[in-house]
């Protein structure tokens, strides 16, 4: 079989005359008086095609009178400009059509179970079902070849800058510390497992020791997490690292990766350098380390108004350690129900309840106003620079939950009410987060990024005392209220590692159990590194303009981390099991 000589998405008028061959999926069929037109589809794009059955053979007559909607289809003709007033403004080939003089059918189609157009009436179930259906759709290639766009442009940047990109072992120690591993049994090593990797953090630090100076990877990793509409089981990161280089050098390098993609993707320059804000900064005005600023409100602490306050509910909270905020929404319609709401989802982030005083120029209305005085009135009207009809919600409580609920109904509530511009892009650094953070349950300290995380130099000191107060050299970079990545400056000094693993409860035997390889290297001229990883399926779903992770990822798992198309996760037969040496759990189906 020949091969075509032209896409469906590139022929115009200067093709003109052209005898073309062309091949691809019966996108549509009109029949109109005798003449039958066709709209041939590849990923590229749609040709019309223009066919009169009374100047072709027979044979040729056959194939006409028997396609169907996905029949694929070879295809000979001379182009033509389409009739004056019969062009399409909005298809790439509108100017011309191709009359057809020959056809073959190359492969013939089901019924469909769902129209491929990209406003498909069909569930997504039913799409992931038939995914490989659903990838025809104009708007998913699209997606995908936007993909390749934003892998190139990295690709090119960090070459441009020296980097090498390396590849890490999918194979590895387990070391569940975070979310768990997914873990592979051994054959060979019966009783033993391997973990696939939920980063590469230990091998690209081990990269730098190993004298590679700059690495990047664009690599799948893995985590048995719980599941939201934005994370998979399975997914994408850029990993980058760079020896000899402080925060402010991995970041400018990042600064620059990010103006060069959104130029070559967006055609859109962005201010350099971004901007940076300190975490303390971000919970103390959104009450979120990942704040959407295109949401104009901002948290005010009225602590210092209620400690002395009359209104002993708020009183005794402040007096307690605890604090108040609050939050102006402006003047917006809510009724006593949609306020209702509002508290049950404040409470369902940590709070007891949810206050709210509505401004008028005569007795203010909502619970908790009759107890406040003229005075104290006077000063929330102030601080909280609230007009007539303004609406302000309040929480007190510990500064972990006040945080908490009030950030996350910021953005709800911001979402609600049409707050955002989606046009508008927010982009921007936060630095200085808690290099640990204590888990009352457990009695100990977390990593709040992972036990590889420098401290801040002036911090260093507070490690044996308070250790909660230690700021670390980590930094994330936020887009639109999205953590597009982040990344640290690391350990390089195996005493200073050693007093992190001892702040964190993790003892020498549990250490050199876990981390044994990586503890060794740094002790042979560790050199001082850092580095960033984000993530590649988020990165897509900013420039595609999406709001689901699944549109960006072509095999996709669901929320319930299945495969609907490929039927995975499934049994394996018990010779398998027994080559393993593993023996399911009485409960556990094991096809025989």
């Amino acid at each position: 079989m020949s091969q075509r000589t032209h896409t469906c998405g590139e022929l115009n008028k200067q093709h003109i005359g052209s005898q073309v061959r062309l091949q691809g999926w019966v996108g549509s069929r009109r029949d109109l008086g005798g003449l039958v037109f066709i709209g041939l589809r590849d990923r590229y794009g749609v040709t019309q095609l223009m066919i009169n059955p009374d100047t072709l053979s027979e044979e040729y007559k056959q194939c006409v009178s028997s396609l169907r909607y996905e029949f694929v289809i070879d295809v000979t003709g001379i182009v033509h400009a389409r009739p004056a007033g019969q062009e399409n403004n909005s298809m790439n080939t509108g100017d011309i059509e191709v009359h057809i003089s020959e056809m073959n059918i190359l492969n013939v189609s089901q019924p469909m179970p769902f129209l491929i157009e990209d406003d498909v009436d069909a569930s997504e179930e039913l799409r992931l079902k038939y995914r490989y259906l659903d990838l025809r759709r104009p708007v998913l290639q699209s997606i995908l070849a936007l993909r390749h766009d934003v892998c190139m442009g990295i690709r090119e940047y960090l070459s441009q800058q020296q980097f090498l990109e390396i590849e890490t072992p999918m194979l590895n120690k387990s070391t569940p510390e975070g979310a768990r591993d997914y873990l592979v049994p051994s054959r060979i090593h019966k009783g033993q497992f391997y973990a696939l990797p939920q980063s590469p953090q230990m091998f690209k630090q081990l990269l730098m020791m190993g004298g590679m100076d700059r690495y990047f990877q664009i690599v799948k990793c893995f985590r048995d997490e719980d599941l939201r509409a934005d994370r998979q089981p399975e997914f994408t990161q850029l990993d980058v690292e760079m020896s000899f280089a402080d925060q402010m050098a991995v970041i400018s390098m990042m600064n620059g990766l990010m103006g060069y993609l959104f130029q070559k993707i967006w055609n859109h320059s962005i201010s350099q350098p971004i901007e940076q804000m300190t975490y303390a900064e971000a919970m103390q005005r959104y009450g979120s380390d990942k704040p959407d600023r295109r949401i104009p409100w901002e948290l005010l602490d009225l602590s210092d108004v209620f400690k002395e306050s009359s209104f002993q509910a708020f009183a005794n909270i402040v007096n307690n350690h605890g604090m108040v905020k609050a939050l102006n929404v402006g003047e917006q319609k809510l009724s006593r129900k949609d306020i209702a709401d509002l508290e049950t989802i404040a409470k369902t982030y940590g709070a007891k309840g949810l206050a709210w005083v509505k401004i008028s120029d005569e007795k203010w209305s909502g619970p908790i106003a009759k107890f406040l005085s003229d005075i104290e009135c006077q000063t929330i009207q102030t601080a909280t620079q609230a007009k007539i009809g303004d609406l302000i919600f309040f929480v007190a409580d510990t500064p972990n939950v006040v945080n908490h609920a009030l950030g996350h109904l910021r953005v709800i509530l911001g979402k609600q009410l049409g707050m955002i511009d989606d046009d508008q892009l927010d982009i921007f650094w936060i630095t200085e987060f808690p290099l640990m953070e204590y888990n009352a349950e457990d009695d100990r300290y977390y990593s709040l990024h992972h036990p590889f995380t420098a401290p801040h130099p002036e911090d260093v000191h507070l490690l044996d005392t308070r250790p909660d107060q230690v700021r670390s050299l980590a930094y994330d970079l936020i887009v639109n209220g999205n953590e597009l990545g982040g990344g640290s400056i690391r350990i390089h000094d195996t005493q200073l590692q050693k007093k992190i693993f001892s702040a964190l409860g993790i003892s020498t035997d549990d250490a050199r159990d876990k981390f044994g390889f990586f503890l060794d290297a740094l002790t042979y001229g560790a050199p001082p590194h850092g580095g960033v990883a984000f993530g590649l399926d988020r990165m897509v779903m900013l420039f595609a303009k999406v709001h689901s992770i699944r549109d960006v990822i072509a095999f996709p798992k669901t929320t319930s981390a299945s495969d609907l198309m490929a039927e995975s996760p499934s049994s394996v037969a018990s010779m398998q099991l027994d080559e393993l040496g593993l023996m399911l759990k009485p409960s556990c189906d094991v096809d025989e």
